[in-house]
Order: C-alpha cells, then structure tokens, then sequence
C-alpha cells in the first residue's frame, strides 16, 4: 500500500461520517457519537498526515506551497470543529456549522486527491511512497489509540 492509498482510504472514511453527521438531529447518542469519531477521526489524520505526508513534500519545491495550503487548510477544519463544540447540538446553528465544516473538509480531500497526489507522485521514490504509508499508519493508529 502506498501513501497515495492510505489517505485516500482514511479521506473515504472521513466523508461517510461528516456525511452521516449532517444527516443526524438535534442532541442524540447518534449525532454525538459521529461527532466524536470524526473528531477523532480528523485529529489523528491531520498529526500524521502532516508528519509523514506533508513534511516530506516541504523539502521538495514543486510541493512546497500544496503542502502550505493543506496544512493550513487542517488549521481551518480544526477551527470548525472547535466551533461545533461551543454550540448545542440541538441550536441551527450546529448544524449550520457542521454543514459548513463537510463542505470544507470535503472540498479539501477533493484538492488533495485531485490535486496534490498527482505532483507528489513526482517528488516521491515508489520507496518513499511505501514507506510513509508504512509510518502513516502506525502513526494513525496510535493517535487513535490514545
């Protein structure tokens, strides 16, 4: 498994629980529990993206600045999050926000997929690629662990 195809499973895992998200109501187990996974979720994606994907492409120059945007893309996500977290599950105003927050964080996995992947295919050795997917997931795994 390469890099390109542990992000990728880990962005589909994403988009089925912020799309289960908008789709739950008011202040139930339900809602609160993906909401917790998907905070878990993006948290323990974006460490270990960022560390095993992200620095790797900011010492190569035709990455650098996808890799600037992203980064600072996962800034914007956790903002939303900490947002959703102020408000009651059961105001407009959450789902307003976590809607807001699918249409990002959907809008970001798309650029990455579509945009990034393909340059960093170039910057990366077919070793590199098996490698960081190798320390991508173990990483993964333990900020979900914790």
């Amino acid at each position: 498994m390469t890099i390109f195809e542990a992000l990728r499973d880990d962005h589909d895992t994403q988009r089925t629980l912020v799309d289960l998200l908008v789709k739950t109501e008011g202040d139930s187990d339900g809602r609160n529990e993906l909401f917790d996974r998907l905070k878990r979720e993006l948290t323990a994606h974006a460490a270990a993206e960022e560390r095993y994907f992200y620095v790797p492409l900011m010492e190569v120059d035709l990455t650098q600045e996808h890799a600037r945007h992203s980064v600072a893309e996962h800034k914007e996500l956790d903002d939303f999050v900490e947002q959703l977290e102020k408000y009651g599950m059961s105001s407009s105003q959450w789902l307003i926000t976590a809607r807001e927050l699918a249409e990002r964080l959907v809008h970001h996995l798309d650029e990455e997929e579509v945009e990034i992947f393909p340059v960093a295919g170039k910057a990366l050795s077919e070793d590199d690629k098996l490698a960081l997917a190798k320390e991508y997931r173990a990483d993964m795994q333990r900020h979900l662990d914790a």
